[in-house]
């Protein structure tokens, strides 16, 4: 059995509208299925790439059995420091967190790991707040930092298929 909140079975892992009638709109309207091999975004700020390569060094047992994806800079030095394929995509204030939101709503990314640095002005910081606000949307795990991340990384569902809600907002502001 699948375990989540829902359990709800379906097939390829695309968004299937459920029979979640006795649900109210603002709790979930479909789900989507991870799969057991999760797409994981690695990302991080300038001042916080080595602790994301740390992190990922220490979980790379964990992390060698999921597909890999990062922006420009962060992905590259994953994949040469984990000896791992990284798909990478623009770096992040080129048009990379964009790319990585675009992902995610085409649910081609599972989760995310994003190492954001809290004490230093971001030139691109809207965009930050977009990616930000687009795993919310698309309900996908997320951690900011290494304590989020080892929950994340250690928990029974990285090694299952997952289904997770999605709400339908629409519903959810006709329903107030």
């Amino acid at each position: 059995m699948n375990k989540s909140q829902g359990s709800h079975e379906h097939s390829q892992g695309h968004a299937n509208p459920v029979d979640l009638d006795h649900l109210h709109p603002s709790i979930a309207s479909s789900t989507l299925t991870m799969k057991k091999r999760k797409r994981i975004a690695l990302i991080a700020h300038d001042h916080r790439k080595r602790d994301l390569v740390d992190w990922a060094k220490f979980n790379l047992e964990t992390l060698e059995k999921h597909e890999l994806l990062g922006t420009g800079t962060t992905g590259s030095m994953l994949a040469k420091e984990l000896r791992l394929p990284v798909h990478t995509f623009l770096s992040g204030p080129l048009g990379g967190d964009q790319q990585i939101g675009a992902a995610i709503a085409q649910n081609e990314i599972d989760m995310m790991i994003f190492f954001w640095d809290p004490l230093q002005a971001q030139p691109h910081d809207v965009d930050v707040k977009a990616l930000l606000r687009i795993s919310v949307v698309y309900n996908i795990p997320l951690a900011c930092n290494r304590s989020s991340a080892d929950f994340l990384i250690s928990s029974e569902l990285m090694d299952s298929e997952y289904s997770r809600y999605l709400v339908d907002y629409s519903k959810r502001y006709r329903s107030i």
